[in-house]
């Protein structure tokens, strides 16, 4: 099926490009989003009528996309959920749920202008594509983590599994110390009762 493009679109071609697609993905997805015409005689003509018009809108939206670019690219996102002590997630998070952060955090984004290839289902830093406009697209972080004290230790550098190991190591000295604790504790007792012995002898013998 031939359509005429609106809007750049990636891997096809740029606004007033008349390409060959395929009818499903013409009827599924750019037409309905706006993105292209059924690439008829009259269409044609009318996209060539409106054609400064529609460059002239899309230099505005490209500007904004360019503004809310400088602001928003390498922007990291904490998203707090459950999940195992081996790091999976109770569920995942999806596009909707970086647009949310990102919303949350004062910046416009839409659920559909994030690109994830699939649900983040792992704690950890997780790198996001954010498409702003057809011709402008930045990455974020999103910080998933089980709490903000993990979130702000996982944006330091550290991976869970360090994390894991620290918390082990910590968990294991503290058993450690109170063995020797113990211990010391058990030859004092000793000590306390060789002293006693030989006082308690020299009282038999008197």
């Amino acid at each position: 099926m031939q359509v005429i493009l609106l809007e750049r679109v990636a891997k096809l071609g740029q606004m007033g490009d008349v390409v060959d697609v395929k009818s499903g993905y013409a009827r599924n997805f750019l037409l309905p989003q706006g993105k292209a015409l059924s690439a008829s005689d009259s269409n044609i003509a009318s996209f060539e009528a409106q054609k400064a018009q529609l460059e002239a809108r899309n230099l505005e939206t490209k500007k904004e996309a360019d503004a809310l670019a400088e602001k928003l690219d390498g922007q990291q996102f904490i998203v707090i959920r459950s999940a195992s002590d081996a790091g999976a997630l109770y569920g995942s998070v999806t596009p909707r749920d970086a647009a949310d952060a990102a919303t949350e955090a004062g910046f416009t984004v839409d659920k559909k202008q994030v690109i994830l290839i699939a649900p983040i289902k792992d704690l950890g830093l997780h790198s996001v594509a954010v498409k702003l406009h057809p011709e402008v697209e930045v990455g974020i972080k999103m910080n998933v983590a089980r709490s903000q004290e993990e979130a702000e230790l996982q944006a330091s550098g550290k991976s869970i599994q360090e994390l894991a190991a620290e918390e082990e190591a910590a968990a294991e000295f503290e058993i450690a110390e109170l063995f020797d604790d113990i211990g010391s504790a058990a030859s004092e007792d000793e000590d306390l009762v060789a002293e006693e012995a030989p006082a308690e002898e020299d009282e038999a013998k008197a």
